[in-house]
């Protein structure tokens, strides 16, 4: 995997990865224009991407349908510099009717701990607090 990323001007960035570009900024108090979103913001996108995308496979091959699936992912930062993530804070919603809580538990649980290479990674650097909430209700 290679990943090109080449400055533009001020603080902006455009970093290529596999023929699609993501363009990276600051915000203008630091020099930047908001022109697209930091490196560390891009780290969760990453994390909430690769689980996902392993729980949408695995609730599949479970044969689980007809619900609506988003995450959330917070963190919290050092307070010094080099600023990082000490924990990271990953919500998995579903919505639907009659879900079988047990499949869903299954398929995060596969997720976080032998498929997704981005939580694995993370959580060599953080700690990842995760929570899975249906039809409102944490289970």
């Amino acid at each position: 995997m290679i990943v090109k990323t080449t400055w533009k001007d001020n603080m902006e960035f455009d970093s290529e990865i596999n023929g699609h570009h993501i363009i990276l900024d600051a915000n203008a108090s630091v020099g930047g224009n908001d022109k697209g979103p930091r490196p560390k913001g891009l780290m969760l996108t990453a994390l909430t991407g690769c689980t996902g995308m392993d729980v949408v496979s695995i609730l599949k091959k479970m044969k689980v349908q007809d619900y609506k699936f988003w995450m959330e992912a917070d963190a919290d930062p050092s307070e010094e510099h080099p600023v990082y993530y000490t924990k990271i804070y990953l919500t998995y919603q579903f919505e639907g009717d009659d879900l079988p809580i047990d499949k869903i538990k299954k398929a995060v649980n596969l997720s976080e701990e032998r498929y997704c290479g981005v939580s694995f990674m993370l959580k060599k650097a953080a700690e990842l607090e995760t929570k899975i909430i249906v039809n409102g209700e944490e289970i």
